[in-house]
């Protein structure tokens, strides 16, 4: 996209903006019908691709057209669509794939983004408003969207791992707690990392269910443990407690009940590790500005600067020791409970 200092003009460069949830919704379609997947084996016209997802023909040649246009596919002389190094990540089977982070940007997202005046006018949750009920009860009424919603927070997230665990030292813990641990795939690539710590994995019972199955597949039983419940109200004792994008999901009083959870039940000298990105301040380019916007929208809650944080930890009995930067956006904001 040109900068506003480019030559283009002004008109073009925010009509250019304003085309993005056409873009959106167009690769959330073509990430639903599978259609990389259906390339993976070599190019195919759209009407075979049609009849391989019961969709109509010529509209489907048109959402592909598009596509090609911005360089996810490739349409060649005879009509036949290819894959390209953009469209390779929306295939299923492949590592890094973004589908399942696709599949959950769907209808409900884009009807909750719709209602974005609402929660700037009012300060109040657009998914609520459209569906009666927060997010978080949503999903738990609809089990597969659920487990969509677990493979989105890995595609999304999951590239954060390693530079998390080369910037920061868990070895020196003995047991650490992982808070809305979801799947498992975050504690289980430290546990890896760390073959002498011990973890627990910490979410509601319906979540801790899906996240069993996980622990077992990675031959961990010995060293980690499921354990359910809301961490609003408690937590599991630990000698640390990481809370990976978690915190960003809730408001701060919410925060703050989450927090004093991890206090109470806390092993003496416990350390407290949220894993979010911290706002800069002035108009420097961060991908968590826009996130922000979808924490505002969706579960309700924020990305916080650092004043933010400071803030957030005194209230619930915690003292900011340091934040640790990773080589991506993402960063270990360190707490030490306050005696």
């Amino acid at each position: 996209m040109p900068s506003p200092q480019s030559t283009v003009p002004p008109q073009a460069i925010l009509m250019e903006m304003i085309s993005g949830t056409w873009r959106a919704q167009a690769l959330h379609v073509a990430a639903y019908l599978g259609i990389a997947d259906l390339l993976a084996t070599g190019p195919r016209s759209a009407a075979d691709l049609a009849r391989a997802t019961s969709t109509n023909g010529d509209c489907l040649h048109r959402l592909l057209r598009a596509l090609a246009s911005v360089g996810v596919f490739a349409e060649d002389d005879s009509g036949r669509f290819a894959l390209t190094p953009l469209a390779e990540p929306l295939r299923a089977d492949v590592p890094g794939s973004i589908r399942p982070a696709l599949l959950m940007m769907g209808p409900a997202f884009y009807r909750a983004w719709g209602e974005l005046l609402h929660s700037i006018r009012t300060g109040e949750t657009a998914f609520n408003q459209v569906f009666g009920k927060g997010f978080f009860d949503y999903l738990a009424e609809r089990p597969k969207e659920a487990a969509t919603f677990d493979a989105a927070m890995t595609a999304i997230h999951g590239a954060e791992t390693e530079p998390m665990l080369d910037a920061y030292d868990f070895s020196r813990f003995g047991t650490l707690v992982d808070m809305g641990g979801g799947n498992g795939s975050n504690l289980l690539a430290v546990l890896k990392r760390h073959p002498k710590l011990r973890g627990v994995l910490f979410d509601l019972p319906h979540v801790v269910d899906r996240a069993r199955a996980n622990i077992r597949a990675a031959g961990l039983e010995d060293r980690c443990t499921a354990v359910g419940g809301s961490f609003f109200e408690t937590a599991p004792p630990g000698d640390a407690y990481i809370l990976r994008h978690i915190i960003h999901d809730w408001d701060d009083d919410r925060s703050i009940a989450i927090l004093r959870s991890c206090r109470r039940a806390m092993n003496p000298g416990a350390k407290l590790l949220v894993v979010e990105s911290v706002i800069p301040p002035g108009n420097t380019p961060f991908t968590a500005k826009w996130l922000d916007l979808n924490m505002m929208v969706i579960p309700g809650g924020l990305e916080r600067t650092e004043a933010q944080y400071r803030a957030l930890y005194e209230k619930a009995g915690w003292r900011l020791t340091r934040i640790v930067p990773t080589r991506l956006e993402t960063s270990v904001v360190e707490g030490e409970a306050v005696p």
